[in-house]
């Protein structure tokens, strides 16, 4: 085989780093141009979508601060992330949490458990059954399973938060919601699609049920699994929108940064 004369291989490698410089300068690009949150029309109502991407976001589930105490809004958040809140895409309510703020199923934060996964039965959205886990693995990837899934597998979880009901299951509506049914909040939840690289945090932008809510993530936003995170106290952070939500108190939050 011909052997590369010395300038050709110092040619071929100049190459090669020039259309890596290229690739991240277009990643960066992008990141910077593309929205961290719209807005989309569905069945009448409106919601607000708000999309990680694992190849070019951060991922960071909160609960506590360094000093251990219950950060229980978007303003402690700020302030606790300091330097880094200069580049929050965008923050959410992200589980159901007891009266102290403390998650009442599954949290995982960086790769240590903080609360238990819980299958107990009880009251309320959290144990209409099935309910799941958002959570991220050590590649990036996302994932929403069921509870009951995600405790047969017990996947290596960097971060997770336990919550419910979920709102699809590999593509089918939780078997107890209507079409349309009475119960309607301001709602929030989130749905990945594919191969997890991708996931939608959505909020609406009024009062939906849990049947439109789960079929807009179905539908128009094309998930197959998608999880419920709360209602009532549905919140969000966007900068990019000039909005930060201070009507209520609320427990875990995911925050969405630039790398």
């Amino acid at each position: 085989m011909k052997r590369l004369r010395p300038w050709h291989a110092a040619l071929v490698a100049l190459i090669v780093i020039v259309a890596g410089v290229a690739l991240l300068s277009a990643r960066a690009s992008r990141a910077q141009t593309e929205p961290a949150c719209v807005a989309h029309a569905f069945e009448g109502s409106r919601f607000i979508v708000c999309a990680f991407d694992a190849e070019r976001d951060e991922l960071r589930l909160v609960s506590r601060g360094a000093d251990g105490r219950r950060l229980r809004s978007f303003e402690a958040l700020q302030a606790e992330l300091g330097r880094d809140a200069r580049r929050v895409r965008f923050a959410m309510n992200a589980g159901m949490y007891n009266s102290a703020g403390a998650p009442i199923g599954l949290f995982i934060a960086d790769g240590e458990e903080h609360a238990p996964l819980s299958l107990t039965d009880g009251p309320g959205n959290f144990h209409m059954k099935p309910n799941g886990v958002f959570w991220q693995g050590g590649d990036g990837r996302v994932h929403v399973d069921t509870s009951d899934a995600f405790a047969a597998a017990r996947p290596a979880a960097r971060w997770a938060t336990q919550s419910g009901p979920m709102l699809l299951i590999d593509g089918a509506m939780h078997p107890r919601f209507a079409e349309d049914g009475a119960s309607r909040y301001t709602r929030n939840g989130v749905g990945v699609r594919g191969d997890g690289a991708r996931a939608y945090f959505v909020i609406s932008a009024g009062f939906v049920s849990f049947g439109r809510f789960a079929r807009f993530f179905r539908d128009a936003l094309g998930c197959a699994d998608a999880l419920y995170l709360d209602g009532s106290v549905s919140s969000l952070w966007a900068p990019e929108l000039d909005r930060m939500d201070d009507d209520h108190e609320f427990g875990p939050m995911v925050v969405v940064l630039n790398r």
